[in-house]
């Protein structure tokens, strides 16, 4: 088979017009008016932690200029036609050797044209000796030879032993020129300028960089100094877009990591005696020793004093505690006002119910409490009641969502607080710290330790005997 060279042609001076060679051309024609120092991609020096990264530029800078040149509308498009540039290596991030573009802040440098697609390029194993080579007499901690390239190196030495010192001498040149290949021949090839060497040079300021390494320039500016990138100005959607961003960032409500932590380490201590995993359970945990005095306890009628206490800790507790309610709603008859708990559990009670017969229920709870002259009405806000009335007119679970948190939010500022002080509360609070006795979970280590005393009474009676 014919190899063809860099133009791109055959053995026999033929262009080559495959397929592929075509998408070559023309992603190499948008490559080289991304180059173009006019009008195509800004390419700068960046600075970094104790240097400087020579002829880089952002995935965000292609991303916009494919927008703007390529009457490209949608900048996942452009995102998209750039991961396939890269994909070909075109171009390439210098931070890893993942070959894909980032819309962000990550830096690219472009291909040489040496090592394109078009070019057929193949690396002989004079290249790959060179490449080795050069690697070792650069920066050890940056790269440093993996194992199969320690051994390839060896080998290859073995093999061109006569002109081996031609090798050396070849890549000691280009190590010199700052030629660094990040990667093999034929995959990616990054070239880098060193900036101190550049810097000590007569003439700095007519010394550019570029990809191919140091070249004449008649510009005044130093090698050193970025040039400012062409910025695209946003459009009036945009603008907008971004004002109402930030609006909706200033009206965000944000707390302090703080207070965050502070919340954390009070919600963890207000029920550490709660959670099986830190604190042993009063009774033992009926998964471990098989007693279920504990499930027995949690759907009993006479609460334990730990369950009671719970209810202090918020509205939630006692609402889904069955005792809790019942005495929340003792408490409400006591001021006429359980009107509000018997709708909410009949929302709740709404959202369980099958589906046929969500509708007559429905109409059911409207006419108890929200209706005109409803036999125990509630007292919600214009803006909830207008809200489920329009609901009621495709009636579902869900119908009285907004009534049922303004009641909610009503409750749990007013009537709960009221409860939590109440004296009803504080009584069942106090009767239940005297109950006294032993769990079951403890008759067995109560056993235990009786025998044991009795076997060691037994010994000592018998040693005095003797």
């Amino acid at each position: 088979m014919a190899q063809r060279n860099s133009c791109g042609q055959n053995g026999n001076g033929v262009v080559d017009e495959s397929p592929n060679m075509l998408v070559y051309r023309k992603m190499e024609d948008l490559i080289a008016r991304m180059q173009d120092e006019k009008n195509g991609i800004p390419i700068r020096t960046v600075k970094s932690f104790l240097s400087k990264i020579p002829s880089v530029f952002s995935g965000s800078d292609i991303v916009q200029w494919m927008v703007k040149n390529l009457n490209v509308e949608d900048q996942v498009e452009a995102l998209h036609l750039g991961t396939l540039m890269a994909a070909h290596g075109y171009f390439f991030p210098i931070s890893d050797h993942v070959l894909t573009l980032k819309d962000d802040g990550t830096f690219y440098r472009f291909q040489t044209p040496y090592f394109w697609p078009s070019n057929c390029w193949e690396p002989e194993n004079t290249d790959y000796a060179v490449y080795l080579c050069k690697r070792t007499m650069q920066n050890k901690a940056r790269l440093e030879l993996a194992d199969y390239e320690a051994e390839s190196l060896a080998r290859l030495q073995r093999a061109f032993a006569r002109k081996w010192e031609f090798i050396f001498m070849q890549a000691e040149a280009q190590a010199n020129l700052s030629f660094v290949f990040l990667f093999q021949p034929g995959c990616v090839n990054t070239t880098e300028v060193d900036i101190k060497k550049s810097s000590r040079m007569k003439n700095p300021h007519k010394t550019r960089k570029s990809v191919y390494g140091l070249q004449n320039d008649v510009r005044s500016h130093s090698p050193t100094v970025s040039p400012t990138p062409e910025v695209r100005q946003p459009t009036r959607e945009e603008l907008h877009d971004q004002i109402k961003f930030w609006h909706k960032q200033l009206d965000r409500h944000r707390m302090k990591m703080s207070k965050v932590a502070e919340s954390l380490i009070g919600y963890t201590e207000q029920y550490l005696e709660y959670d099986p995993f830190l604190t042993s359970l009063e009774p033992s945990n009926p998964w471990i020793s098989d007693d279920t005095t504990m499930w027995e306890m949690a759907v009993s009628k006479e609460p334990s004093q730990q369950r009671v206490r719970r209810w202090g800790f918020g509205i939630n507790e006692v609402l889904k505690d069955q005792v809790g309610r019942e005495q929340f709603l003792k408490f409400l008859e006591s001021e006429f006002s359980s009107e509000n708990l018997r709708f909410w559990l009949a929302v709740q009670e709404l959202k369980k119910r099958p589906i046929k017969e969500v509708p007559d229920r429905v109409q059911e709870i409207w006419q108890e409490f929200l209706a005109a002259g409803a036999p125990n009405p509630i007292n919600v806000d214009s803006k909830s009641y207008d809200k489920t009335t329009r609901n009621l007119k495709d009636p579902g679970r869900y119908a009285f969502e907004d009534a049922q948190e303004h009641i909610y939010k009503l409750m749990k500022s007013d009537s709960y607080s009221r409860f939590i002080r109440s004296s009803a509360y504080q009584e069942l609070l106090q009767a239940k710290k005297k109950v006294s006795g032993i769990y079951p979970c403890y008759r067995k280590l109560y056993l235990r330790f009786s025998l044991l005393l009795n076997v060691t009474l037994q010994k000592l009676k018998t040693r005095f005997e003797v």
